[in-house]
């Protein structure tokens, strides 16, 4: 599994950075203006439908029914319930996207942004839907077969079309948002292309077949019933992005901006292993589930959980510090400007706040996903909606973008916490010593962070006053990055030294199993 989680890890982690630069090229062509929230607003609004009917719902019905077919090792009904799933999926998307765009001008009128470059935007972009839920099933079907490379390169030919396409055609399209838009498109498409290679390589031939036979599908009927409370659950989790845009869009210029360029740091770290575990863990769940192993079950999301708090926890608490420091190292160029520092940090703060339950909530949703339990992540996720939706209306227009990232941060604590009750009540063999195992380590991450920030901070303080003297007119690379990386530098140095010192046992064991890795390849 870390063997696995590992190459997802660094594929993830190169798509994060990229997405990073991809929102520093945002920044640099449309800072917070008018235009940033225009294309804020109209990205969402596909993506949001992407969320819902592509990787957020497809996915995790899609594996575990395909699993069990693997298991029967049945070929001929493989194919066919394959067949079934690219036929019904082409159907439901398709229409998702001639309706969207035709309904586009009603649609951005929900979020009070420029309404005509909005709908255009908006427009150019709804066929990403499609193309990502293309590749979504593509991911499903290798992700099942445990093969996760392909997948973690696809959001990196993304992310390079988002940051390339600006700079060669943002000229001639009238405004940059525009180019992006393009740039979005294309990019879906190279995320379904670069997996079809691997899907024929593992010799799995399928194609369209009579939609009513798709829709009849023993195997579609299974992945409906799966699918229908899981988009009803990601449709409430998702909807909290967009009630959280649609205020912040009328809470003042630059907020929606400012939250968008927030979560997209939020979703670097969580991307370093969150993301992948969750991938990872899936398939893996589901085979346990199946061999009815329960401790290894239990075990697994154990460990999980444990080696996701020992990375999220220090990150959590070393941004919330230094988040000024974070944003303006990374985004202070051109149009982005002290204004947009100060909002974007400011919400910066808050979502980070909530950084350790929304990585839960990753590995904790396969948890019942892999036990064709799609039922109980639903209830979380409209219980945490309807949490999110009340502190957006109470803090959006009085604390705009701190109090809208702290109400999708306490929120996400309530999914977590929901979650974890039911995997309680499930009385699953060994699950409640891995539970309190986790929350100990918690507790105990916390600790060691809280001690180790302390010098750097000192450090921090100390660097900023060395350079303020001699940096004049100095790019940020040199006034911000040289307190930030004399900070992070004694921070990890610090914590490391601490971890060693107390013998961690989740520490040495990531570390045993990476040197046996290393070891292997040598």
């Amino acid at each position: 599994m870390i063997r696995s989680a590992g190459l997802l890890s660094l594929l993830t982690m190169v798509s994060r950075v990229l997405g990073l630069i991809r929102e520093m090229t945002k920044a640099r062509f449309l800072g917070t203006g008018i235009y940033s929230d225009a294309f804020t607003v109209s990205f969402i609004i596909p993506n949001f439908t992407r969320r819902l009917f592509a990787e957020g719902s497809v996915t995790v019905a899609f594996i575990p029914t395909y699993k069990g077919y693997l298991h029967a090792g049945d070929e001929a009904k493989t194919r066919e319930f394959l067949s079934a799933s690219l036929t019904v999926l082409t159907i439901c998307v398709t229409s998702a996207v001639l309706l969207g765009i035709a309904l586009t001008p009603w649609i951005v009128r929900l979020f009070g942004s420029e309404p005509v470059e909005t709908a255009l935007l908006t427009r150019i972009m709804f066929p990403f839907l499609a193309l990502v839920s293309f590749a979504a099933l593509l991911q499903g079907i290798l992700n099942s077969h445990e093969i996760f490379g392909p997948s973690g390169l696809a959001p990196i030919l993304f992310n390079l079309c988002f940051i390339i396409v600006p700079w060669v055609i943002g000229s001639r399209l009238g405004n940059p948002a525009r180019a992006m838009a393009v740039g979005v498109v294309a990019g879906g498409l190279l995320q379904a292309l670069v997996q079809l290679p691997a899907v024929l390589k593992l010799g799995i031939r399928f194609g369209f077949m009579n939609p009513l036979r798709a829709f009849a599908n023993t195997g579609m009927r299974t992945v409906f019933a799966l699918i229908g409370p899981t988009i009803l659950g990601m449709a409430a989790y998702q909807v909290n992005d967009l009630v959280s845009t649609a205020y912040a869009s009328r809470a003042g210029l630059g907020v929606a901006s400012s939250l968008q360029y927030s979560l997209r740091l939020q979703e670097l770290m969580l991307g370093i292993f969150a993301v992948s575990a969750g991938t990872v863990l899936l398939p893996r769940l589901a085979d346990a589930v199946r061999a009815s192993a329960w401790r290894e079950y239990s075990s697994a999301l154990g460990s999980t959980m444990r080696s996701l708090l020992l990375l999220t926890v220090p990150v959590a608490v070393f941004s919330m510090v230094m988040p000024e420091r974070i944003v303006a190292l990374l985004f202070r160029t051109g149009d982005f400007t002290e204004v947009s520092v100060r909002l974007t940090a400011g919400a910066f703060f808050w979502h980070q706040a909530g950084l350790v339950f929304i990585a839960m909530n990753r590995v904790l949703a396969p948890a019942f996903y892999a036990r064709s339990d799609t039922r109980t992540p639903t209830f979380a996720g409209i219980a945490s909606f309807a949490v999110n939706v009340i502190l957006v209306l109470l803090l959006a227009f009085r604390f705009q973008g701190p109090g809208i990232a702290f109400a999708l941060s306490f929120s996400s604590a309530v999914n977590t916490a929901l979650l974890i009750l039911a995997l309680i009540r499930g009385n699953i063999e060994g699950i409640g010593g891995e539970l309190g195992a986790g929350a100990r380590y918690l507790a105990k991450m916390l600790v060691l962070s809280l001690v180790a920030v302390v010098p750097a901070r000192l450090v921090d303080q100390m660097l900023a006053r060395w350079v303020a003297p001699r940096g004049g007119g100095a790019s940020r690379l040199i006034s911000e990055g040289i307190p930030f990386l004399g900070a992070t530098f004694v921070y990890a140095a610090v914590g490391i030294g601490l971890l060693f010192l107390i013998r961690d046992p989740v520490s040495k064991a990531l570390f045993s199993a990476f040197a046996r890795k290393a070891k292997k390849r040598t």
